[in-house]
C-alpha cells in the first residue's frame, strides 16, 4: 500500500491529487510555491518536476502546469510532484535569470543555504522539501526573453555507472533530438546538485526568446509522459525511440569581455570553428568594436539575443559531438 503524502498544508491520500501553495520562509519574505502532489494508488518511485526557476522562461512553466492538470492518480505508480513556478520572485517580478530580491541566479547556488540570502534559502527549501526523497528529478527551463536556444536535454556524469545509466535513459526518453552531458556534477545547477545526492536528474531546455508556443508546450508534455513511463511512474511501456538523440559534451562558453552593444553573427544551432568571429561588441561611447571569438569547435546551443550586455555576460555556449 502507498501512504498518505503531505507537504506543508497539502495532503494527498493514495489514489488522489492535491494542489495548492506551500509557503517557503526566505527570512526577509515568505513566498508561496505552487505544488501538485499526485499520489498513485500503487507504490513506486517518486518523480519531481520543477519549472520556473528563472523569469522569462515560459515554455517549461506552461508545460508543467498542463501536466499537473492532466495527470491521473489512477494511472500513476508511485508519486509525481509538479512545481510549475519554483522561483516566484524571479518569475512574477523579475523576467530574467536573477531574483529581484537579491540579484542572485538560483541555478548557480544549489543545493542552497538555509541560513543564507533569500535565493540561497529558496534553493535550500527546494532541496529539503522537493528533491530530498526523489527517485528522479527533472528541471524545466526555456530560452528566456533575451536568449536564442536550440532545444536540448542536459545531464551530468557522476562516475557511478548505475546512476549515470539511469539518468541517460531519462534524458533520451524525452524525445528531444540533442542530449548534452557534463563531464562531472560540480557547480550550483539544480540537476547537478541532485546528481551529487544520487538522484537521476536532467535539465530540459525547450523554447526560445520567451515565446509562448502551445505546440512546443504540448510536445514537452508528451515528452514528460514518456519520461514518467521510463521512470516506471506511469502505466505503459517505456518509450522506444526510432530516432536516437545525438549526444554532445559541453566544449566552451563565451563571456563578454567588455560592456557595450552585442551584435551576434550566429543563431542557435549554427556550427562554428575555434577562433571564428561569432559577433562583436561595440562601445557606444567611441564606436570601437571588439570581436568575439568561438573558444571551441562545435555547435552553438544557446546565445544572448539582447542588444545591451555587461562585462561577464554569457554570450554563447558551445557543445561538440561526444566521441
Amino acid at each position: 500500500m502507498t501512504s498518505t503524502w503531505t507537504l506543508g498544508p497539502l495532503r494527498a491520500e493514495p489514489g488522489t491529487k492535491a494542489r495548492g501553495p506551500v509557503a517557503a520562509d526566505l527570512s526577509t519574505v515568505t513566498v508561496d510555491i505552487p505544488v501538485t502532489l499526485v499520489n498513485g494508488a500503487r507504490p513506486g518511485p517518486r518523480v519531481v518536476i520543477t519549472a520556473g526557476m528563472h523569469g522569462g522562461e515560459f515554455t517549461g512553466i506552461d508545460a508543467a502546469t498542463r501536466l499537473a492538470a492532466l495527470l491521473d492518480p489512477a494511472e500513476v505508480t508511485g508519486q509525481v510532484l509538479v512545481c510549475p513556478v519554483a522561483n516566484p520572485p524571479a518569475v512574477y517580478h523579475g523576467r530574467l535569470g536573477v531574483s529581484p530580491l537579491d540579484g542572485v541566479n538560483i541555478n548557480r547556488v544549489f543545493p542552497g543555504d538555509a541560513r543564507g540570502g533569500p535565493t540561497e534559502r529558496l534553493a535550500a527549501w527546494h532541496t529539503a522539501h522537493l528533491v530530498s526523497g526523489a527517485d528522479a528529478y527533472v528541471d524545466l527551463h526555456s530560452g528566456g526573453i533575451d536568449e536564442t536556444l536550440r532545444d536540448f536535454v542536459g545531464y551530468r556524469l557522476t562516475g557511478d555507472p548505475v546512476l549515470d545509466a539511469k539518468t541517460r535513459a531519462l534524458a533520451h526518453a524525452l524525445g528531444v533530438e540533442d542530449v548534452i552531458l557534463g563531464r562531472d556534477a560540480s557547480g550550483g545547477n539544480s540537476h547537478a546538485a541532485a546528481a551529487r545526492r544520487g538522484v537521476p536528474a536532467v535539465l530540459v531546455e525547450t523554447g526560445r526568446l520567451g515565446e509562448r508556443d502551445p505546440a512546443t508546450a504540448h510536445r514537452l508534455v508528451e515528452g514528460l509522459y514518456a519520461l514518467l513511463r521510463e521512470a516506471r511512474a506511469l502505466d505503459g511501456p517505456p518509450p522506444t525511440s526510432t530516432a536516437p538523440a545525438t549526444e554532445w559534451v559541453w566544449a566552451g562558453a563565451v563571456a563578454a569581455q567588455t560592456t557595450g552593444l552585442w551584435y551576434p553573427a550566429f543563431t542557435a544551432g549554427d556550427d562554428v570553428t575555434e577562433g571564428q568571429v561569432i559577433g562583436r561588441i561595440t562601445d557606444p561611447a567611441d564606436g570601437r568594436d571588439s570581436d568575439v571569438l568561438a573558444p571551441a569547435t562545435g555547435r552553438v546551443f544557446y546565445g544572448m539575443h539582447g542588444l545591451t550586455v555587461a562585462s561577464g555576460a554569457e554570450l554563447a555556449a558551445i557543445a561538440r559531438p561526444l566521441p
